[in-house]
């Protein structure tokens, strides 16, 4: 294995020629991604237990209509970051792409506080998720030790990121399929009941009037349902999070200038509509009021979709969602080692992290990033005992809300993108793709982000706990002293617009 640093990109503007100059002799990353790989890592990434589990939460908290409206405009947001995602990764398409353009375009202490929180909150999302798929296989025999199933699942995902890069977009092409046919299967199906195949009859929107659109959440009347539309734009988020991974793999793309706009485009629309069929289904089979809506298990019982079978009088299909489940966190797992040792490389390469981190071999596998991130998944076995469990709940809450200050952050180095251009005089024209609506775009979406993220624990100020407060703000409060200790320790300044790095990474 070659164990030679790549070069780090210097702060001033480089030449092309220079910058493949210095670049010649190191081992990179390679290009050997296809553009449905990119969309399916995306789709494995976002698909998962927020749709399948969370889902659930959402319609008994904001109502059938409230929490349908909620992913619409979660999903608009999630338009403006995609669409200003998609103008910088085909002009500059290079691993991690995130803390490069926070660096780059806004301020290496930007690039450097985003791109650790987002790491950490990828790496230590593993462990949640072999911890999740534990608890799924208990669905068929509780007998068994989730840490069997951690371990286990730890080893086949660790050497999966340590092939070639195209066998793992290969395998999270097919793990993705899955989830994608599963909820296509499930809206067939629910057309079918709701058209009246199942014992309940037909259905049409009895539940939109039975109990209601809007559900009262913590405070009575129209400022309740407010509350639980309000409640619902965060899961929402949540559930959304990880359509961004699209950007991380650009710089591993075949034609990026081709492949990365169209995986941009089929990916936003794929998650959207996906999302917004399964939300409205939903609605539509399962009243708000359902108890079985707030079961706390991790297993099929607690998914909305086995809701809807069981309601329609169908039995067969739990230990079939249970798979389809199990299949999701698996999926998760394998993006969350992918996409957080290609963040690693993006800090090490923006000299935010040790140069040797970005060490590849001879196929083009960062194995020091890939080996760093995948050790975290084994805080998972902590929760095997009941104090552990708590140390790693605490560091979930670290990660909470790190999709949030990335989305904020994509849109805010897109604006400064823009001015950059003008500031150089390069027309927007000359980009390989020209988003709608923008800057409008990504000023909306930047406002709403900011807005969701500080508000993201209202219900704290609600009905005080303090354990809650810091529960929903720690990750912001980490971010913060990130960037504040960089900037102090370093005397970071704000990229010049003239002096903006618009060349490295640059594929004509």
């Amino acid at each position: 294995m070659e164990k030679e640093a790549p070069t780090p990109i210097t702060d001033d503007r480089q030449s092309h020629q220079s910058k493949d100059d210095l670049e010649a002799d190191a081992p990179q990353l390679q290009r050997q991604l296809h553009g449905r790989h990119l969309q399916f890592i995306a789709i494995g990434g976002t698909i998962g237990t927020g749709l399948f589990l969370g889902s659930g939460t959402a319609l008994a908290t904001a109502g059938p209509v409230g929490c349908l409206l909620a992913f619409i405009f979660v999903g608009a947001i999630l338009f403006s970051v995609m669409s200003s995602l998609g103008e910088m990764a085909t002009f500059i398409p290079i691993p991690g792409c995130f803390t490069a353009y926070a660096s780059r375009f806004v301020d290496p202490s930007l690039g450097f506080a985003m791109g650790w929180i987002y790491w950490f909150s990828w790496a230590i999302t593993f462990g949640l998720e072999l911890t999740a798929a534990g608890i799924i296989i208990q669905y068929w025999n509780a007998s068994l030790s989730i840490g069997i199933f951690i371990a286990v699942f730890w080893v086949v995902f660790t050497a999966v990121n340590f092939l070639p890069v195209r066998w793992y977009g290969e395998l999270e092409m097919w793990l993705s399929s899955i989830k994608v046919i599963t909820v296509l299967g499930f809206i067939i199906f629910a057309i079918c009941v709701n058209a009246g195949v199942g014992v309940q009859g037909y259905l049409g929107f009895h539940h939109w009037h039975q109990p209601g659109p809007f559900v009262e959440y913590m405070v009575e009347g129209a400022t309740g349902k407010f509350v639980g539309f309000w409640a619902v734009l965060i899961t929402a988020g949540f559930s959304y999070q990880g359509a961004e991974l699209v950007g991380v793999g650009a710089g591993e793309t075949q034609n990026p200038r081709k492949s990365v706009p169209s995986a941009i485009r089929w990916t936003y629309w794929s998650i959207f509509s996906l999302f917004v069929a399964t939300i409205f289904f939903i609605g539509l089979l399962v009243p708000s009021d359902n108890d079985d809506l707030l079961n706390v298990s991790s297993d099929a019982s607690a998914s909305p979709l086995v809701i809807a079978t069981k309601l329609a009088g169908i039995d067969v299909l739990p230990s079939i969602i249970n798979g389809v489940l199990l299949t999701a966190v698996l999926s998760a797992a394998n993006a969350n080692v992918y996409s957080g040792s290609r963040i690693l490389v993006a800090l090490a390469n923006e000299r935010h992290a040790p140069s040797f981190i970005a060490w590849t071999n001879r196929h083009g596998t960062p194995y020091v990033a890939v080996g760093i991130t995948s050790a975290c998944g084994l805080l998972a076995f902590m929760n095997l005992s009941s104090s552990g469990s708590e140390v790693f709940n605490w560091l979930l809450n670290i990660s909470g809300i790190a999709g949030f200050i990335t989305w904020a952050c994509i849109n805010a180095c897109h604006l400064r993108f823009m001015q950059g251009l003008r500031a150089q005089g390069i027309p927007r024209s000359s980009l390989p793709y020209i988003a709608p609506f923008q800057p409008f775009l990504a000023g909306f979406g930047l406002f709403f982000i900011v807005l969701i993220i500080l508000t993201n624990g209202f219900t704290v100020f609600i009905d005080w706990k303090t354990a809650n407060f810091f529960a929903a703000y720690t990750s912001l409060i980490l971010f913060v002293v990130l960037f504040a200790g960089h900037k102090i320790l370093y005397r970071t300044k704000p990229c010049k617009l003239s002096n903006m790095d618009l060349v490295s990474g640059r594929v004509e």
